[in-house]
């Protein structure tokens, strides 16, 4: 839960799980050959002998010489995928800065460091307490594919959360075992675990609250404009207009819609607030980009008020 919460914002929860970006349940991915060294290890195996060599790989040309590759795959629907010499950490969005995420990952690094030390001066050879520690966490490594549908069923047999939206995510920061482990390193005090929470929720709230009043902006004074106008040169001519007018009304009972539902969102609490937004309001959101998104496959190019789709995707071509 600590890494995904590094990870929550409003706009990464856009993008988690899918376009290239793994998804929200954290697992680790060293690649099967690795998985299976570690099983050799927990089954009593030695602690040596796994080599992350280089391989040829083919192109299929006959004209062409073979590449080099890394040993493993480099799984793009991993949170951690393991990448020839590295480990990445992929879920981190683009607007966020990296200090959090490195933090905790270096945090658990420690702790797990920690433990391991704790089992060697117990008593434990090296080689068992490496043994111990992969057969405790190996619950983590998964070599599958991240996008599948099996996946998120796997991860729940697992023990693995998935929290796949940031007001799940920010609500199990300051669990105990959190502030423990935070405290322990003398990362955090208590009460600045709390703290970094709340400031968490805020940033999330912040973040809808101009998103939305940001939309619905550019509704009333950009899209219904240009649909009345646009809609107004079909007078006398109800056969061409075709399904325009029903489209866009329905803009219109969206936005009505949504702009109700924002205006009632509760001020109890911060997670009331977020949860509201994320699971009342950002639907509604949705309904209304769906219904400009009609309207622009039916408004005359000049009269659309912003940049299209096919302009902002393809404009180096015009």
């Amino acid at each position: 839960e600590m890494v995904r919460c590094t990870v929550a914002g409003a706009g990464n929860d856009h993008r988690l799980g899918a376009q290239e970006a793994p998804p929200a349940i954290i697992s680790l991915y060293p690649g099967q050959g690795f998985e299976t060294f570690m099983e050799s290890i927990v089954a009593g195996g030695d602690l040596l002998g796994y080599k992350a060599e280089k391989k040829k790989q083919a192109t299929g040309c006959s004209a062409a010489m073979h590449i080099e590759a890394p040993v493993e795959d480099r799984n793009r629907t991993a949170p951690f995928p393991f990448c020839g010499n590295r480990f990445e950490f992929r879920a981190v969005g683009s607007s966020q800065n990296c200090c959090f995420p490195v933090m905790v990952c270096n945090a658990i690094m420690s702790a797990g460091m920690a433990h391991m030390a704790g089992l060697i001066e117990g008593g434990m050879s090296h080689r068992d307490a490496v043994a111990q520690v992969f057969k405790e966490n190996k619950h983590v490594i998964f070599t599958g594919n991240g996008y599948s549908a099996e996946w998120p069923v796997e991860a729940e047999k697992r023990g693995l959360p998935n929290l796949n939206t940031t007001p799940k995510a920010i609500a199990t920061w300051n669990s105990v075992k959190n502030k423990k482990l935070l405290e322990t390193l003398k990362i955090y005090t208590e009460e600045e675990t709390e703290a970094r929470q709340e400031v968490m929720y805020e940033n999330y709230i912040s973040s809808m609250c101009c998103e939305v009043e940001t939309m619905v902006q550019m509704t009333e004074t950009g899209f219904l404009p240009a649909c009345a106008k646009d809609l107004e040169k079909y007078k006398g001519f109800e056969k061409l207009a075709g399904s325009r007018k029903t489209v866009y009304e329905s803009i219109v009972e969206h936005l009505e819609k949504l702009k109700t539902s924002f205006s009632s969102k509760p001020h109890g609490g911060l997670p009331e607030e977020a949860l509201y937004l994320c699971d009342t309001v950002k639907p509604l959101m949705a309904k209304l980009r769906t219904a400009v998104d009609a309207a622009e496959n039916l408004m005359e190019q000049g009269v659309y008020p912003y940049p299209t789709y096919e302009a902002m995707i393809y404009s180096h071509h015009f």
